[in-house]
C-alpha cells in the first residue's frame, strides 16, 4: 500500500468528521437560509454551531468567521475585495513576500494590471522572511501587508506575530494567509494580531471545498470589504450563495478535535519527524529551511543530483510525496519558494516535500533510500 506523505496538500479526512457530514446529509439536508420551516432552521443552528467552533480556535468572536470554498477565495476576498476602497482613499500599495502561494501573487499580479504598487519581499536561505524588511517598506499608502504563517512548501514559520505587533499601531490592514497552520498552531496563531486569515477545512482532516476568512474588528469597525461575486446577501453580503452546511458542519467537527487534540497531535507530529530526518542520514541530502523554524509536519529536502520528478514517478507506487505546491503542479515549474531562497538550479529541481499528519502510525522511507543509494552508486 502507498505511504501518504502529501499532507500539505491535503489531509485524508477523520472518520468522525465524515460521521457528522453523512449524518447531516441524511438529516439536516434544509437550506440554512430558509427560515420559515424547521429544515431551515435547523440547518442554520448547525452553521452557527460550525462557526462557534472554529472561532473557538482563535478565540475570537463567531461572527468574524466568514465561510468560503477555501483558503484560494479568501484570499481573494481580502485582495480583490479590499481594491475599491484602497482606490478611493488613495492607498493603492501593497506588501508581500516572494514565497507566497499562487492564490497571493497572482492576484496580487491583476492588481498590478489596474495600477496597485506591490512590493514582494524577499527571504534568505533559512527560508524566513525578515520582518524589519517589511516594516521599513511601510508608508502612508500601504494599504495592506499580506504574509502567510507556514510556507506550503517548506514548512517554515514566518515571523508574523511581531509583524502584526507593529502594524496594530497604523493604519495599514494586514493578512495572514493560515492554511498551513490553522488548528495546528494552535497557541501561536491566538498571539497573532491581524484583520484577515485565511483557513481551509481540508488541511485539518475536513472536507475539501469549504474554508473561511477570519476579519476582525478595529475600533469595533469590520475592514471595508467588498464582494468580489455577487446574487446574495449570506454570509454578511460579502459571499453569496447557498451554504454547503454538511460541509461547513464537518470543518466544524475539524475545527472543534484540531483545538481539543492539538498537543497530542504535535507531539506525534514531532515523533514522526525525528524518525523521517533519521531515515535520511542513510543518504546524501540537504534540508532546505532553518528547522529551528519549521512546523512539525513538513520537511524539504534536496537529494543532489537526482531530478524530483524521476524520484516521485519511481516512488509513486510505494511513497506519495511532491516536489511543490499542489496547486501548481500540474504545469511543473522550478520552485519560485526555493528560488527565492537562493538554491542553485541542480538543488531546486531535485528537491521533495515531505509532509505527514498524526493519522501515520509510522514512516517507512526505505523505496526512496535504496532508489538515492542506487542512483549515487552509478553516478
Amino acid at each position: 500500500m502507498t505511504i501518504y506523505l502529501d499532507f500539505n496538500a491535503t489531509t485524508p479526512i477523520d472518520d468522525r468528521v465524515l460521521e457528522e457530514m453523512i449524518f447531516t446529509y441524511q438529516n439536516n439536508f434544509g437550506n440554512s437560509g430558509s427560515r420559515t420551516h424547521v429544515y431551515g432552521r435547523k440547518a442554520n443552528e448547525l452553521v452557527e454551531q460550525a462557526r462557534r467552533e472554529i472561532a473557538a480556535v482563535l478565540d475570537i468572536d463567531s461572527n468574524e468567521v466568514i465561510f468560503t470554498s477555501g483558503a484560494t477565495e479568501s484570499n481573494n476576498l481580502v485582495l480583490l475585495g479590499l481594491a475599491k476602497w484602497g482606490i478611493t482613499q488613495a492607498r493603492t500599495h501593497i506588501i508581500s513576500s516572494q514565497i507566497e502561494h499562487k492564490a497571493i501573487l497572482e492576484p496580487l499580479d491583476h492588481l498590478k494590471s489596474l495600477g496597485f504598487e506591490i512590493d514582494l519581499v524577499p527571504v534568505d536561505s533559512s527560508g524566513r522572511v525578515d520582518s524589519n524588511e517589511i516594516i521599513k517598506l511601510i508608508r502612508p499608502e500601504t494599504l495592506l501587508v499580506s504574509l502567510m504563517h507556514v510556507n506550503n512548501e517548506t514548512g517554515i514559520i514566518q515571523p508574523v506575530k511581531q509583524i502584526g505587533e507593529y502594524l496594530s499601531t497604523t493604519k495599514t490592514f494586514f493578512h495572514v494567509d493560515a492554511a498551513q497552520s490553522f488548528g495546528k498552531n494552535v497557541i501561536e496563531l491566538k498571539e497573532v494580531m491581524y484583520d484577515f486569515l485565511s483557513i481551509s477545512a481540508h488541511k485539518i482532516y475536513g472536507p475539501q471545498g469549504i474554508g473561511a476568512l477570519v476579519t476582525r474588528r478595529r475600533d469595533y469597525q469590520l475592514p471595508p470589504l467588498s464582494p468580489i461575486i455577487f446574487g446574495g446577501g449570506q454570509e454578511y453580503g460579502l459571499r453569496p450563495g447557498t451554504l454547503p452546511v454538511p460541509l461547513i458542519v464537518g470543518f466544524g467537527k475539524a475545527a472543534n478535535l484540531a483545538l481539543k487534540e492539538h498537543s497530542i497531535r504535535e507531539r506525534k507530529n514531532l515523533a514522526l519527524k525525528e524518525k523521517i530526518l533519521d531515515q535520511l542520514t542513510k543518504v546524501p541530502h540537504i534540508i532546505n529551511g532553518n528547522q529551528e523554524f519549521c512546523s512539525a509536519t513538513t520537511i524539504n529536502v534536496s537529494f543532489p543530483g537526482i531530478d524530483s520528478e524521476a524520484l516521485m514517478l519511481f516512488l509513486e507506487d510505494d511513497i506519495a510525496i511532491s516536489n511543490g505546491s499542489a496547486c501548481t503542479s500540474k504545469d511543473y515549474k522550478p520552485s519560485h519558494v526555493l528560488i527565492s531562497m537562493g538554491l542553485e538550479k541542480p538543488l531546486v529541481e531535485s528537491s521533495v516535500r515531505i509532509s505527514w499528519g498524526h493519522l501515520i502510525e509510522d514512516v517507512n522511507l526505505q523505496p526512496l533510500i535504496e532508489f538515492v543509494n542506487d542512483f549515487s552508486s552509478c553516478s
